[in-house]
């Protein structure tokens, strides 16, 4: 058996690359080398081209992991010859031409709605008194509140921008579902993981499992790398 040795990590919206810390650091304890794209969420594209820079950068396979709307980074990225496998936690796997907002439209009725507030130039931000519910529950209120206060703007062209070609389609995929997300709803979750064919796995945790949750995510990345 060969076990993939790169790891590529991929946030999602109103957040940065620092919430893969504990994942990183779990995963580079056991000899991976681990990078963290640092998107600037303002559409799809631009977000895709810092992932394939990484990819290219690369010195063999890796598996490429999405948190989130990094979910659609991945499928739309990951039909590069470096990807071996991909990793959605508690992720947006978008089918050709769906966006993270045309999924969050399809949520199922009665799912919970994000708080989001309305679009200012362009940027999405949620709101800071219902953050805390919604994406990070499981944390501590520290925590959470910080989160809340240092989101990162996440633009509208990033949220409507469409999958071309799903990696899910070429690429073995796993998934974990986050049984307690506020953010995409878990039934959502298992629909997407189902289309995609991917291994599922269930987590109890917030839209942050992977903050919250970090051994059960690198164990997943772990499965998928060997």
């Amino acid at each position: 058996m060969t076990t993939v040795g790169n790891v590529v990590l991929v946030h999602g919206g109103f957040v940065d690359g620092s919430g893969w810390r504990d994942v990183h650091d779990e995963l580079t304890g056991n000899g991976f080398r681990v990078h963290v794209a640092q998107n600037p969420t303002l559409s799809l594209p631009d977000d895709v081209a810092v992932t394939r820079r990484i990819l290219d950068g690369l010195d063999g396979p890796a598996v490429l992991v999405g948190h989130s709307y990094g979910g659609v980074v991945i499928s739309e990225a990951g039909v590069h010859p470096n990807v071996a496998s991909l990793v959605y936690v508690a992720a947006f796997a978008p089918d050709r031409g769906e966006s993270a907002g045309a999924l969050i439209a399809a949520s199922p009725p009665g799912a919970p709605v994000p708080p989001l507030l309305p679009p200012v130039e362009g940027f999405l931000l949620l709101d800071r008194d219902g953050f805390a519910a919604a994406f990070a529950a499981d944390l501590p209120g520290r925590v959470a509140a910080f989160m809340a206060d240092s989101q990162v703007p996440w633009g509208v062209d990033a949220l409507s921008g469409p999958v071309t070609e799903p990696a899910w389609r070429h690429r073995p995929s796993w998934y974990l579902v986050a049984t307690e997300d506020r953010m995409i709803p878990p039934p959502a979750q298992r629909v997407m993981a189902e289309r995609a064919g991917a291994r599922v796995v269930e987590v109890i945790g917030s839209h942050a499992v992977h903050i919250s949750q970090p051994a059960a995510v690198a164990d997943l990345i772990r499965e998928a790398a060997a």
